[in-house]
């Protein structure tokens, strides 16, 4: 029995999915299922309830699962030392990041990263705040990306970067010659949101909260692409993080107006699955993403 097949078991039930561990490793599910079943060969014993409809381990599967986690762990703290000794930085490194950071935020230190260290290769995939602490809870992925990380047992979260929320109007909107607008002046225009359980919804629903608002959305969408084009085309306002529409800014589609009062922010966080051995590549790539501030992202807390 060969480390990689402690691997596939371990992603199995951590994913609890034959298709999903199977996808981690490149390899087919009957592959996947092939590989628990010589395993539980080897151990003469059953690891895996197939009585069960939803994934379930044995008592011995269980122990099993617990002692190729510490196997795995020790196997790639010893590759990693090894790769320092060497000095090698390679590898690759999956990340699961909301659209917002991965298409607007994120760019300018990859450019950065990727020119120090271009052997390292770097996946990274769109999803919904919620699906990526699932793909680090189920360790589909190194790193997570988001916004208001939300505190769990078994998630690392390291502080990223935080940018400034403000509102933003079509070019002819009424609010957009303002110097700055006060938020009761929000309550009378068509507001554009998010949908309700996206975490920046939430931090402008509290905002709206605090400050004794009634507005609800006459539009709410799954991702600031799709709220920056309805407020493009005059469907209504909108609150947004800075850094997502600089270039709107540039090109005159959309006008920033700052928000009165108390600077509203939003925390940007990277997470990781707690007790993670870290390759040199990652612990560059954590390095640049919370020491190095590029040009390109320098002015994203001002306007």
């Amino acid at each position: 029995m060969q480390i990689e097949n402690l691997k596939i078991f371990v992603d199995l039930v951590e994913t609890k999915s034959f298709s999903k561990a199977a996808k981690l490793n490149n390899i087919t599910q009957s592959a996947v299922s092939q590989q628990a079943r010589s395993m539980e060969r080897n151990f003469k014993t059953l690891m895996i309830d197939r009585s069960q409809k939803q994934f379930s381990l044995t008592r011995e599967g269980q122990r099993i699962y617990e002692a190729a986690k510490e196997i795995l762990h020790v196997y790639e703290k010893l590759s990693s030392e090894l790769l320092e000794m060497n000095k090698v930085i390679s590898g690759t490194i999956r990340i699961s990041t909301i659209y917002s950071i991965g298409l607007h935020e994120l760019p300018p230190y990859i450019k950065c990263f990727l020119r120090d260290y271009p052997s390292v290769n770097l996946r990274i995939e769109y999803r919904r705040s919620n699906l990526v602490h699932e793909d680090i809870l189920h360790n589909l992925v190194d790193f997570g990306l988001v916004a208001f990380p939300q505190k769990a047992r078994q998630i690392e979260i390291l502080p990223f970067r935080k940018d400034r929320l403000l509102l933003i109007t079509h070019p002819n909107h009424p609010l957009a010659k303002a110097l700055e607008a006060d938020l009761r002046m929000l309550g009378g225009h068509k507001f554009i949101g998010f949908d309700p359980d996206i975490p920046t919804r939430k931090a402008v629903d509290q905002i709206f909260r605090d400050n004794n608002l009634n507005v609800s959305p006459v539009m709410e969408f799954d991702n600031i692409e799709t709220v920056k084009r309805a407020v493009e085309v005059g469907h209504g306002i909108a609150i947004v993080p800075y850094a997502s529409v600089q270039q709107e800014i540039k090109q005159g589609t959309l006008v920033a107006v700052p928000l009165k009062g108390k600077e509203f922010t939003r925390p940007l966080a990277i997470l990781h699955y707690k007790g993670r051995v870290f390759t040199p590549a990652m612990k560059k790539l954590i390095e640049v993403l919370q020491e190095t501030v590029p040009e390109d992202n320098a002015a994203a807390s001002f306007i």
